[in-house]
């Protein structure tokens, strides 16, 4: 046996407590990242990420049309910022729900599909309501997008509080990080998230153990819709915008891009997914308006050499040192 170094002792101890590393780095983040922008979009995205990880990560099913709760708890906060209520906690919790409801919807038509099926069924409701949003102008904007999006303080025991700045909003977003991953660890220490995992293992053994597998699956992917639309929601509060394109097939390959760079099926995977996707987005779009092209590249490159993810990798490397 080789000598334990350091970094595998970071690494076990980080795989044994990851929200609590995930709450100090998060904590520190805003302080080491080149400016606080970045360090929220990270989050914001790194959320999706952690949805959508519910869905392919713990149940294995690829979706192509997450886009579609993202968009959805985007344009429905924002909706109700500008028409109905400038409460930013009932705005939020109407992105989730919409989100969560939209999913309930879809997955009960496309959850008996499997594989490759489910994939393009996903994808092709998707682009549906991405051409409801693109015609529906008088609600969405259309091509133009939903603009002017009101920067309401935030309400809190009778506090009225703004949190416009950078470094406050990074930590409004924070807190449903926070809330999320405790959310979803709860799932998945429950016998529910059991099941999920045994849904992911193997669907025949598990239907073989009088689990009714479809309807595992639907409630993951339902979970997964809900907090993509929280996601989308924070999106829209961030940008005071939301564009069309939050519910085109792009957006829904970006959180596929990162949840599979960062690593499938860990609460640390997607933030590292996100991180890096953002980063290497943010390094070149400077350079050139045709970034996309130089991504593809670095993702292929990712899969091939880390196909277990970049944090899945660093977990197999520290295990294989160990032995």
């Amino acid at each position: 046996m080789e000598k334990v170094g350091w970094w595998q002792r970071l690494v076990e101890l980080v795989s044994r407590n990851p929200l609590v590393f995930i709450f100090i780095f998060f904590i520190i983040f805003p302080f080491v990242v080149p400016y606080k922008a970045l360090a929220t979009q990270i989050i914001i995205w790194g959320l999706f990420a952690l949805g959508y990880n519910v869905c392919l990560g713990y149940t294995g099913m690829l979706s192509f049309g997450h886009a579609a709760y993202f968009g959805i708890g985007a344009y429905t906060a924002g909706i109700v910022l500008i028409r109905l209520w400038q409460n930013i906690w009932f705005s939020l919790l109407c992105g989730l729900l919409m989100g969560g409801i939209t999913a309930f919807i879809l997955g009960y038509l496309c959850i008996k599909r499997r594989g490759i099926y489910f994939a393009m069924l996903t994808l092709a409701f998707a682009q549906l309501l991405y051409f409801v949003g693109f015609q529906w102008v008088d609600l969405t904007g259309g091509d133009n997008g939903l603009r002017n999006i009101p920067a309401v303080p935030l309400s809190i025991f009778g506090l009225s509080i703004n949190i416009y700045t950078p470094l406050r909003f990074y930590f409004f977003v924070l807190v449903f990080v926070a809330s999320s991953l405790l959310a979803i660890n709860r799932i998945l220490q429950s016998p529910f998230g059991h099941v999920l995992q045994a849904v992911r293992e193997n669907d025949q053994r598990a239907k073989s153990c009088g689990y009714e597998t479809s309807n595992v699956r639907w409630m993951a992917f339902v979970i997964s819709g809900a907090i993509s639309g929280l996601a989308g929601g924070l999106y829209a509060l961030y940008l005071h915008f939301v564009g069309i394109e939050s519910l085109y097939w792009t957006t829904s390959g970006q959180v596929v891009m990162m949840t599979l760079l960062g690593g499938m099926g860990s609460f640390i995977g997607p933030f590292i997914g996100a991180g890096v996707f953002l980063y290497i987005e943010d390094t070149l779009s400077v350079i050139t308006p045709n970034w996309m092209i130089f991504l593809g590249p670095v993702f292929v490159l990712c899969v091939l050499f880390f196909p277990a993810g970049i944090w899945g990798t660093i977990k197999d490397l520290s295990t294989r040192r160990r032995k």
